[in-house]
């Protein structure tokens, strides 16, 4: 993601990537909430990584893997391996920062995400931003990433990211002489809400891409904090998510598996031979997501 600033033709530009963790792992879905993410037995881990931080090294310069997962929980085998990955590549210009978003933020404390900003300040400070002066004169040049992720990128990572662009915004605003040297944007102005309503919008767009719903915490990307009234919004897409999960993305998913190669078209399919594609429903298909329906009217009744 690049957010781009331009001040009477001064640009300036501040870039971030994200992106899953770079191992073979999946998510076998089975109707729970949150099917339990398991490495892939038998594959070549560290080279896979390796690859994957040498093609960002070339692209981006220097790396921070900010890892946002649970350090409990199902989500526990993917960070411990994540972590012994890159501490076995051992590479000077890749470092790990390893926070527990939900354990941190539980009971609503997203300002304890501050602390996680300032533990990454400095090397925002080096990284710098690209500058170019209206003139055609390039002043500076941004000398490495952030690379961000949570479980699928989204919502975890999109309030970390749009903290992150927060902080640059306001420094790139002081280069320029819109603000003065420790001046902070003013909460309550109109730019603050732009700035925030962008970013939430972004969050959305993806996720809607993605997941077929909106992000979710992006109550706290549009007003800083997060509300009841997040919550809720939050338990609506959470539960449409479930739903197109289990129910409606298995096409998708087949053409994502024809796209990248994991399956062949054999001849005749679909005329002299079965088409895979084509299966019997079970009951639950159909039974599921009545009983859901009616639990979540209950619910409100």
């Amino acid at each position: 993601t690049e957010q781009i600033i331009d001040v009477r033709g001064d640009k300036v530009s501040f870039v971030q990537t994200r992106g899953s963790i770079p191992l073979f792992w999946r998510q076998t879905p089975n109707l729970r909430y949150k099917p339990p993410p398991e490495l892939v037995p038998g594959r070549d881990h560290l080279i896979a990584c390796s690859k994957h931080l040498d093609s960002q090294l070339i692209h981006y310069g220097r790396q921070v893997l900010v890892n946002l997962i649970d350090h409990r929980g199902a989500e526990d085998v993917l960070e411990k391996a994540f972590a012994t990955t890159i501490s076995s590549l051992a590479n000077p210009n890749v470092r790990y920062e390893s926070y527990d978003f939900h354990a941190e933020c539980r009971k609503m404390r997203y300002d304890k995400l501050h602390n996680l900003i300032a533990r990454l300040a400095h090397e925002q400070d080096e990284f710098g931003v690209f500058h170019l002066r209206r003139d055609g004169v390039l002043l500076s040049s941004q000398d490495g990433v952030f690379r961000t992720n949570c479980i699928d990128c989204l919502d975890r990572t999109n309030v970390v990211q749009s903290m992150l662009a927060k902080r640059s915004l306001e420094q790139a605003l002081m280069r320029l002489g819109v603000l003065t040297s420790g001046q902070k944007i003013d909460p309550s102005s109109a730019f603050e809400w732009l700035f925030k309503g962008v970013w939430a919008d972004n969050a959305d767009l993806m996720s809607t891409q993605y997941s077929g719903t909106g992000a979710l915490k992006t109550d706290f990307t549009r007003t800083g904090k997060r509300t009841k009234m997040g919550l809720l919004q939050d338990g609506v897409n959470s539960l449409t998510r479930y739903y197109k999960n289990n129910f409606n993305d298995g096409f998708r998913q087949d053409a994502i598996d024809l796209f990248l190669g994991n399956y062949t078209v054999q001849d005749g399919e679909g005329l002299s031979q079965p088409c895979p594609l084509v299966i019997a429903k079970g009951w639950k298909y159909g039974t599921f997501p009545v009983v859901l329906l009616f639990a979540f009217a209950m619910f409100f009744a």
